[in-house]
């Protein structure tokens, strides 16, 4: 060792101090480091599990919120596709009400326009019925001559004749008087056919009284009771007029 110059002594005497070193950083530097560093392993793995977690986490929320997303949206056009609906079926039903009153409208007017139209048609047909009749009234009191006033008569006998005229057919039993109304004063003749057709009918003599009225116009007037049978000119024009009246 002298011959290499190095003092034996020296050199055990460092290397012991090397070992206690050694053993010195080993005990309180080296296992410290190493638990420092495991710890802080421990804590990046920690970190980067607890970091995939997050990961994890943030989608499935991102997914939960794409989810509730999709269904608000979902439920939103439906919602907006209902209001939709129930809009086009109100405005439908409001249309229909709509035509349905017009139409009630239409149909009553037109109701009231044919009633008011009859209405007038009626006041105008009854108007012009009574003008007609009075026209026919004047122009047959103007036309009938005692020759034509005694050609009515002679057909209405000349028809008691024949059978074809029957004088009081529903006249009752038991009637106290009959009265005859003619717009000319009647021959003997006639008021005879008249009696013994009034005979033939009661059984018994009946007073009979003649009557001259020239506003009959034409014709016979024979009443007896509440029985008439009115053969006149004036109650032909009276039954013309209440017929047209009626149509």
């Amino acid at each position: 060792m002298e011959k290499l110059g190095l003092n034996l002594g020296y050199l055990l005497f460092h290397t012991f101090n090397f070992l206690i070193i050694t053993i010195l950083l080993y005990a309180f530097a080296y296992r410290p480091i190493l638990k420092a560093l495991e710890n802080r392993r421990q804590k990046i793995a920690q970190g980067l599990e607890d970091a995939q977690t997050a990961a994890a986490e943030r989608a499935r929320a991102e997914q939960e919120a794409a989810r509730i997303l999709n269904e608000a949206q979902a439920n939103a056009a439906r919602l907006v596709r209902e209001a939709t609906e129930r809009a086009e079926q109100a405005a439908e039903e409001i249309r229909r009400a709509a035509e349905a009153e017009a139409r009630q409208i239409r149909q009553e007017a037109q109701k009231a326009a044919e009633e008011e139209r009859n209405r007038l048609l009626a006041e105008l047909r009854g108007q012009v019925t009574a003008i007609a009749i009075a026209a026919a009234q004047k122009l047959l009191g103007e036309a009938l001559d005692e020759q034509r006033q005694r050609a009515l008569l002679n057909a209405f006998f000349s028809g008691i004749k024949d059978g074809k005229v029957a004088v009081l057919e529903e006249v009752a039993i038991g009637s106290d008087a009959v009265e005859v109304v003619s717009a000319l004063p009647l021959t003997g003749e006639e008021q005879s056919t008249i009696q013994r057709s009034l005979q033939d009918r009661l059984g018994a003599a009946v007073p009979i009284h003649f009557r001259v009225d020239p506003a009959i116009l034409g014709g016979l007037l024979i009443r007896s009771g509440s029985k008439v049978l009115d053969a006149s000119l004036a109650g032909q024009l009276t039954d013309l007029r209440q017929t047209l009246q009626e149509q």
